[in-house]
C-alpha cells in the first residue's frame, strides 16, 4: 500500500520540478514569470493543506479504530487473567486444606 506521506512528498517535488522546468523552457517577462510562480507556489500550498487534512482525518481515524481494538484487547486480557486468578485460588485453598487436615493430624498425635 501506498503511504500518503510519500504521495504529498511526491507531488510537492513533482510540482516544484514542473515548475521550474516551466520557467527554464519557457522564459516569459519577468512580472509574468514571478506571477505564475506565485499562483504554482499558491497550488502547491493548496494541495498541501488538503494533503495534511485528509491525512489528519486518517490518522484520527486510525487512532478512534486503535483505541477501540485496544480497549477490547485490554478486556480479553483482563477477563482471562479474572479466569486465571480464580484457578490459582482453587489451588491455593486445595493446598490451603490440604495443610489444615495435615496439621489436625499433627495436633492429633501431639
Amino acid at each position: 500500500m501506498i503511504n500518503k506521506g510519500t504521495v504529498a512528498i511526491g507531488l510537492i517535488l513533482g510540482s516544484a520540478l514542473g515548475a521550474a522546468l516551466g520557467v527554464l523552457f519557457a522564459p516569459d517577462k519577468g512580472a509574468n514569470t514571478r506571477e505564475y510562480l506565485k499562483d504554482e507556489s499558491l497550488n502547491v500550498v493548496d494541495v498541501i493543506k488538503k494533503d495534511a487534512s485528509v491525512l489528519k482525518e486518517d490518522l484520527t481515524a486510525s487512532v478512534k479504530v486503535g483505541k477501540a481494538k485496544f480497549k477490547e484487547e485490554i478486556g480479553i486480557v483482563a477477563n482471562k487473567a479474572s479466569h486465571k486468578a480464580d484457578d490459582v485460588i482453587n489451588v491455593l485453598e486445595k493446598g490451603l486444606k490440604i495443610l489444615k487436615e495435615k496439621n489436625k493430624k499433627l495436633q492429633k498425635t501431639s
